[in-house]
């Protein structure tokens, strides 16, 4: 685990802050984009503002003193906000290419594209990414830089809290679901056919889309449009979809900076190390779930201490599992987790 130098902590302050300012610049650009116009009717004109591509819109009445205003301070905007994100997209690039001279680069260029199709969708607060790639959020907070032999993944997964409408996530995603927003990404992504919660593209690289198991009674299907991806119910995530949230920036392979939102990493921790001593976890993992517990736990106690490791701020895990998540780090280490 390596600390990151001063400069390559001013570009990744630097990069944050250039990021949500274009972040906030597209999504005001893009509440101009399906415009305004002029419909005739009956011998009137009347101005209708659009809301979807195929043309549906909302009459905003006929045409008049109030109505033309409306129009030339709509177009305004328009020009205003397009300027603006063009300017925001040219410091990005300009920020990529000091982030990649600086090393900065570590989020595969894949995942980077993922979460910022989600974040300009409006849906980054919908999703949540876990499993390794949650890791790169972890070095972002802390400030360093991990073995990458431990964050090399084939695979994102794409963790969604099935407590939240679907009808919201569905409205975002203009009714094309997840796996039209990943076709936008990569037009090679499609669904897997005996793994429907699973979207793979012409690299084998893929992406799930799971939720934590639900009560029996509930039986309605996890997805977001016609033929899009189903969840998968996988057992013990009410940990982590119950655990807070946090957001870090991360610098892609390309320099590009994203906003990562990933579970609290003592959840993190917790969770590998809980699952690294399970019998009936399959045993090529269980390593690799161990090592990676060791080391979010490592970075925490070394470069987070913001977050300790206090029981009564973990009160999403059960006294069970977090004596045996702490027997499974301290054992054969030099980890010591006095607070649990």
């Amino acid at each position: 685990m390596q600390a990151l130098d001063h400069q390559q902590q001013l570009f990744m302050v630097e990069s944050g802050q250039i990021y949500r300012a274009w972040i906030d610049a597209l999504r005001h650009a893009r509440g101009y984009r399906y415009g305004m116009r002029w419909t005739s009717s009956k011998g009137r004109q009347y101005l209708v503002r659009l809301h979807d591509a195929r043309g549906n819109g909302k009459s905003l009445g006929p045409r008049s003193a109030q109505t033309e205003a409306l129009y030339v301070s709509f177009s305004e905007g328009k020009v205003r906000a397009e300027e603006r994100l063009r300017s925001l997209v040219k410091r990005l690039q300009d920020q990529a290419r000091l982030n990649r001279a600086a090393r900065l680069g570590r989020l595969p260029n894949i995942v980077g594209d993922i979460v910022l199709g989600l974040a300009a969708a409006g849906l980054d607060r919908d999703f949540c990414v876990v499993g390794t790639h949650a890791i790169y959020g972890y070095e972002g907070m802390a400030g360093v830089h991990c073995r990458m032999d431990l964050l090399a993944s084939g695979d994102v997964d794409l963790l969604f809290d099935p407590r939240r409408p679907l009808r919201l996530v569905t409205a975002k995603l203009d009714e094309r679901g997840l796996l039209g927003l990943l076709r936008r990404i990569d037009s090679s992504f499609q669904a897997l056919a005996d793994e429907p919660f699973r979207a793979a593209n012409d690299k084998g690289f893929m992406v799930d889309l799971i939720v934590p198991e639900r009560d029996l009674r509930e039986t309605t299907p996890v997805t977001f449009g016609n033929e899009d991806l189903v969840a998968v119910e996988v057992p013990n995530l009410h940990w982590l979809v119950n655990a807070p949230k946090l957001e870090a920036i991360v610098i892609c392979a390309d320099g590009r900076p994203v906003l990562l939102r990933v579970p609290d990493p003592r959840a993190f921790a917790l969770h590998k190390a809980w699952l690294s001593d399970r019998r009936d976890r399959e045993p090529i993992k269980k390593g690799r779930d161990r090592a990676q517990a060791l080391l979010v736990t490592e970075l925490l106690l070394k470069h987070l201490p913001a977050l300790p490791f206090d029981p009564s701020r973990l009160r999403f895990f059960t006294a069970e599992m977090l004596a045996a998540a702490r027997h499974a780090l301290e054992r054969d280490s030099a980890i010591v987790l006095p607070g649990l």
